[in-house]
């Protein structure tokens, strides 16, 4: 009888996010500590009426912050900037593709979700994220 595992869990995602931070060029790599990465099931109801989306599933990442291009140092912090990852959604929309392993797909959201934070374009996504490949 063939055996199969759990899927991943939270910390699994969260420690793939890591791995994809930590191998962000320089000097965006050193700001990228200073964002908090959390993992969770899905986005709780207020976060998907704040952004019009109806179904959790279709939200695979989220950056919760003030993007660096729009700091200043009269902005009152509520917390770190985070970029949030969402478990289940992650998960479905991996099982859907089948085409592409699961650290890359986690590299993909949490990539689009640093260039929330670090302002770069489509064309600094692409130098970092080859994701057609």
């Amino acid at each position: 009888m063939r055996r199969y595992g759990l899927p991943p869990g939270e910390d699994d995602l969260a420690e793939m996010a890591a791995r994809v931070a930590e191998r962000l060029p320089q000097p965006f790599r050193d700001l990228a500590r200073a964002v908090a990465i959390r993992v969770a099931d899905l986005a709780p109801p207020g976060v998907l009426a704040d952004l019009g989306i109806d179904d959790a599933f279709d939200l695979t990442g989220l950056y919760d912050g003030i993007p660096l291009t729009e700091k200043s140092v009269f902005d009152q912090p509520e917390g770190p900037d985070a970029i949030w990852l969402y478990r289940r959604a992650i998960l479905e929309e991996w099982l859907e593709r089948g085409d592409v392993a699961l650290e890359d797909l986690v590299a993909h959201i949490l990539v689009h979700e640093f260039a929330h934070h670090f302002g770069w374009s489509d064309d600094d996504i692409a130098a970092i994220d080859r994701w057609w490949e």
